[in-house]
């Protein structure tokens, strides 16, 4: 099986788990922006333990949470930051720092902190800001998907009268 078709079967179960969610469209759309959110602005290995009790006392989608989380996981965090460093530390500290350096740093704790304040700074408002135009993205994507797709499936079911 191809990869293409792979990725529309992942996809399409995906799409059917989330709409399955006994939750309003809002409260499931709530749960993955929230993932989302803490994925982005959350360095990777605190974002489960943030996200889930979250989710829990907010009453939304912790299956959302969970999984919008993994927009950072081990193969993600090699692009995404260093870009999010990157970008940070030339528009608001002007730094000299170049995207290669940052490609080449390995991001564990004690490599980052190595790099110095002004790129740690760089790096958690870098994430902080991903975050605030991933999630209103996030949110009114998977609220449409449900909607979209509970009308459609509460149109084939009505009943003849």
């Amino acid at each position: 099986m191809s990869l293409n078709r792979r990725l529309q079967l992942f996809f399409a179960r995906l799409r059917r788990k989330i709409v399955k969610e006994q939750l309003p469209p809002e409260n499931i759309a709530a749960g993955w922006a929230l993932g989302m959110f803490i994925g982005c602005a959350v360095p990777f290995g605190l974002q489960l333990v943030i996200a889930i009790p979250l989710a829990m006392m907010m009453r939304v989608s912790k299956l959302g949470a969970t999984l919008a989380t993994l927009i950072t996981n081990p193969a993600t965090i090699l692009v995404i930051y260093p870009a999010q460093t990157f970008i940070v530390n030339k528009l608001i500290f002007g730094g000299s720092l170049t995207f290669s350096r940052l490609m080449e740093t390995e991001w564990t704790w004690k490599a980052v902190s190595r790099l110095g304040v002004e790129v740690m700074a760089s790096f958690f408002l870098g994430g902080f800001f991903l975050g605030i135009i991933m999630t209103p993205i996030t949110y009114f994507t998977i609220k449409a998907i449900v909607v979209r797709s509970r009308e459609r499936k509460s149109r084939r079911i009505k009943i003849p009268q």
